[in-house]
């Protein structure tokens, strides 16, 4: 096991090796993105992206950093996508604005869901390839098989990559749910017969690598979804991922068995729903479905409404009613069924939300109290199963944080791959196969890319760190008039602050340190005079009142 992050540039790569990258997706939960390079060619797995947390404030999601693909585009033979979530599409996109020629190769509903994607941001003719499982496909230098695995979303794809220097799998998001209710479940034979081919480089997802034993199947948690329809006395908010298509399926049914109206809300679950109903993805009986607007006409406990928000963004449908913000006003006696996972990072909004709507005196129902949620992704017996089936030489854990990275590497290890060939490593960290060894080579750039306003690239990390200070320790304006005579101040500056006050006591202390920085300043006014006297009072500021405010200092002269 290895944990070297070499900075260095990677070599050209030798002749009959092949070399692999991850531009996301390795120490977090989100940004998927995968590069095979083999004889001057490069095939891309994954474009999805990373949803911001508090330390990201204005953004609206991280990219990869795309930077080791520009000056190559014309070598790239294809894009194929696991399947739908947005951690693996999301940042397709962006990609074509800036090459729209990458073929791109999917699922049936995985191809729907993007094709919409792409609407919204009026990229058109682009090239969508439709595959399924069992199918072979040639890309360049790679030989492609796709193999049916089971996930929380339909028509997940693994994907088997051939080239002359070895062979590579890589699972995407995968569970091993032996009664999935789309009886569609992961081709471990497929697996079993890859393994006895040979596998000399093995990708699979880390997510619940720490969870022991097996994941629970999907069709467990209808007797709890059933339980909160059948007793709720007045409405039930059910808040999903918008591409949950098996848990709003589970849903549907229980609502249409007690008789219940069923009304998607927020436009991706809309859309999403819309599409899964269409592809016939999505079973829903005939006259449960109807337009939100049509439930005002129809007694609150024969209601039930699905919506986006569970994750607690604060501009979802959930959020606004928890907030008071929004056409559906929750009251006492309505129930809110969170149906999905708790992504890390979003503890806190989370909980926040949960306390909202209790407040308001809903009764929430979420995976902490009721079994109403499974993962999507493999755990610890389900992973080891997989590596005992394919027997690889080489293993990078990847889909992770690095605990969940390491804890899947322990696995691999513990069934008999050997340590050295079982390989911890960051974004941008490039590995070389050649003649069956896995070794690293060097790094490329796989910095965070910000989106605001879909403009990628218009927030540096730098910026994010100013903005995230000005909410913490708030800004103050200074504004001083200077004669240009004397070079002394017509008057006392005065203070604007933002975010905080100033007691008057600070205000003299404050206006002390400007009269002292003007002193031992040559050019009384001016940008570096701005620069100086403003540094003086974050001095001040860090010192006297401990905070470290942002000062922006105006000197006009009289």
């Amino acid at each position: 096991m290895t944990k070297r992050h070499p900075r260095k540039t990677p070599p050209q790569l030798k002749k009959g090796a092949m070399r692999w990258v991850a531009l996301g997706g390795l120490g977090e939960i989100g940004r998927n993105m995968m590069v095979f390079e083999y004889g001057g060619k490069l095939l891309i797995v994954d474009c999805g992206v990373l949803f911001p947390e508090e330390q990201h404030p204005g953004v609206d999601l991280i990219l990869p950093d795309f930077s080791y693909l520009r000056g190559r585009w014309k070598d790239v033979v294809g894009l194929v996508l696991t399947h739908g979530h947005e951690d693996h599409i999301g940042g397709v996109p962006y990609l074509l604005k800036e090459h729209r020629e990458i073929p791109i190769y999917s699922a049936k509903l995985t191809l729907a869901f993007l094709k919409n994607k792409l609407t919204e941001h009026r990229i058109n003719n682009v090239k969508l390839n439709q595959v399924r499982e069992g199918d072979k496909r040639k890309l360049g230098p790679f030989e492609l098989e796709f193999l049916a695995v089971n996930h929380s979303i339909p028509d997940g794809l693994a994907v088997s990559v051939k080239t002359p220097a070895g062979s590579s799998l890589v699972t995407g998001d995968f569970k091993m749910d032996q009664f999935p209710l789309d009886k569609r479940i992961t081709d471990l034979a497929g697996f079993a017969r890859l393994g006895e081919e040979g596998v000399d480089l093995f990708l699979p997802d880390s997510t619940n690598a720490e969870v022991p034993g097996f994941m629970a199947a999907e069709a467990d948690l209808v007797p709890a979804i059933d339980n909160v329809i059948r007793t709720a006395p007045r409405r039930v908010i059910v808040s999903s991922f918008a591409s949950h298509v098996h848990r709003m399926q589970q849903v549907i049914d229980v609502a249409h068995k007690y008789g219940r109206k069923v009304a998607f809300l927020g436009r991706s679950m809309v859309r999403n729903m819309g599409l899964a109903g269409e592809l016939g993805y999505l079973n829903i009986p005939k006259g449960v479905l109807v337009d939100f607007k049509e439930l005002d006409k129809l007694p609150p406990h024969k209601c039930v409404i699905i919506c986006t928000g569970s994750q607690g963004e604060p501009m979802a449908a959930l959020a606004r009613m928890a907030n008071q913000d929004h056409m559906v006003d929750l009251v006492e006696g309505d129930t809110v069924l969170l149906a999905s996972s708790l992504i890390p990072g979003n503890e806190s909004g989370i909980y926040r939300l949960i306390n909202d709507l209790t407040k308001l005196g809903a009764n929430v129902v979420h995976k902490g109290n009721a079994k109403v949620h499974v993962s999507g992704h493999a755990s610890a017996g389900e992973l080891v199963y997989c590596y005992n089936l394919v027997r690889p030489k080489n293993v990078i854990p990847v889909h992770g944080e690095h605990r969940h990275l390491k804890a899947n590497a322990e696995l691999a290890i513990r069934t008999g791959v050997e340590r050295n060939n079982t390989l911890i490593i960051e974004d941008g960290v490039t590995v070389d196969l050649e003649d069956g060894v896995a070794r690293i080579s060097g790094s490329v750039p796989a910095s965070y890319v910000y989106v605001e306003n879909n403009v990628a690239g218009a927030a540096t990390d730098e910026e994010l760190a100013h903005r995230v200070r000005l909410g913490e320790e708030g800004a103050v304006t200074v504004l001083a008039i200077i004669d240009p005579d004397t070079g002394e101040m017509e008057d006392e500056p005065e203070f604007f602050p933002v975010g905080f006050d100033l007691t008057d006591a600070q205000i003299e202390k404050a206006v002390g340190i400007v009269e002292k920085a003007l002193s031992r300043l040559k050019e009384k006014t001016g940008p570096e005079a701005e620069k100086q006297i403003a540094q003086a009072l974050v001095r001040w500021a860090d010192r006297a009142i401990r905070r470290r405010p942002h000062f922006t200092v105006i000197t006009v002269d009289a």
